[in-house]
């Protein structure tokens, strides 16, 4: 996985949540833009929770990135 396709995401508009699937099967959602945060020249990022917890993410345990349906049944680009 690259940082850059996080990143297409991250910058959708409108912003449509998804959730990243890790290598030991965990899987993380992304509810919104202002939950995502990205070290400058690193291989983490930062997912914030609602309840106000956060996970720390090594962008090479990342398997896959989905993206959830819309309520009309198509996905975001």
């Amino acid at each position: 996985m690259t940082i850059e396709s996080i990143r297409e995401l991250y910058e959708a508009r409108p912003f449509q949540p998804f959730t990243i699937h890790l290598a030991d099967g965990r899987r993380v959602s992304v509810q919104h833009p202002e939950f995502l945060a990205f070290a400058p020249k690193a291989r983490t990022f930062v997912v914030a929770q609602p309840d106000g917890a956060f996970k720390i993410i090594d962008l090479m345990l990342v398997t896959e990135l989905e993206v959830r349906a819309r309520r009309n049944g198509k996905r975001a680009a």
